[in-house]
């Protein structure tokens, strides 16, 4: 998870010299080579056999999960959890520091059908299906959220700052279920990392819980800088459209933990006062 962490700060152990600005951290999921998103939840094997190389072109390191079963399927909490999995990844890409980039169809779980070499399939396999913006009309709206969340968030950045500069006024303190301490280890399966905004406007409390059962993490105090309470802007783990929350309608969280279902990201945030 530490190396999570560098790579969500806009990995400043790359880019941090010299002034650079952030934007020259590129942060991708999925590339043009490899799964789409969703294959890369839906597929345990890369499934090339349809471009007549008896599937031994494209990588088969693919870093990817079923969720339980290899391919479409119609049973319902295996459908859930790959929506889940694929508003975590949007998510933790959005939040992160440095330049975003989106593979086309991810926000509509293009599927290219386990096809992670499909430069040869100008067919149904490498087109765009306008009829997964309805299919999975619960993951469209949201990563377009997530997109004006970001935009609205660095909207008063000054064009000239470095990432030395944002980390600067970003605080960034790492945590896990326990306020400053954070399980580093290899195994690990949590990280929370709170920081500023780029433009110092406010501040999130980024939670990812990638454990098969909820864990109850504990929350950073306030200590007056706030105006009002910390409050939910994102929670993965809930049904759509109660899954992401505009600012002027998020609900305020109560007490001084938060639990965070099963393979969930959470975001909270809150206005500062002293920046």
């Amino acid at each position: 998870m530490w190396m999570t962490s560098l790579r969500m700060t806009g990995s400043p152990d790359l880019y941090e010299h010299d002034n650079r600005e952030p934007e020259q951290s590129i942060n991708f999921v999925t590339a043009h080579d490899g799964f789409t998103l969703n294959d890369l939840v839906s597929y345990d094997e890369k499934h090339n056999e349809a471009n007549g190389e008896d599937n031994r072109d494209g990588s088969n390191d693919n870093r990817s999960w079923n969720s339980g079963v290899e391919g479409p399927t119609d049973e319902p909490v295996i459908e859930a959890l790959r929506n889940r999995q694929v508003k975590n990844f949007f998510s933790l890409l959005l939040a992160a520091l440095g330049a975003p980039m989106l593979q086309m169809g991810d926000e509509v779980r293009r599927t290219q059908r386990g096809n992670n070499n499909a430069y040869c399939q100008d067919n149904e396999v490498s087109w765009f299906d306008w009829s997964l913006v309805e299919k999975h009309a619960g993951v469209f709206p949201f990563v377009k959220h997530l997109i004006k969340m970001r935009i609205d968030s660095a909207r008063n950045r000054n064009a000239d700052d470095s990432l030395r500069d944002i980390l600067a006024r970003a605080a960034v303190t790492l945590h896990g279920t326990n306020l400053s301490h954070p399980d580093e280890g290899f195994t690990s399966h949590s990280l929370a990392i709170a920081r500023n905004s780029p433009d110092g406007k406010d501040r999130a409390y980024i939670i990812a819980n990638a454990y098969w059962e909820p864990l109850e993490f504990e929350l950073p105090p306030l200590n007056g800088e706030a105006k009002g309470g910390w409050l939910l802007w994102i929670d993965t783990s809930q049904e759509s459209p109660n899954d992401i929350h505009p600012w002027s309608e998020a609900p305020p969280v109560t007490g001084t933990t938060y639990t965070v279902g099963a393979r969930s990201v959470v975001v909270l945030g809150h206005l500062r006062t002293d920046g």
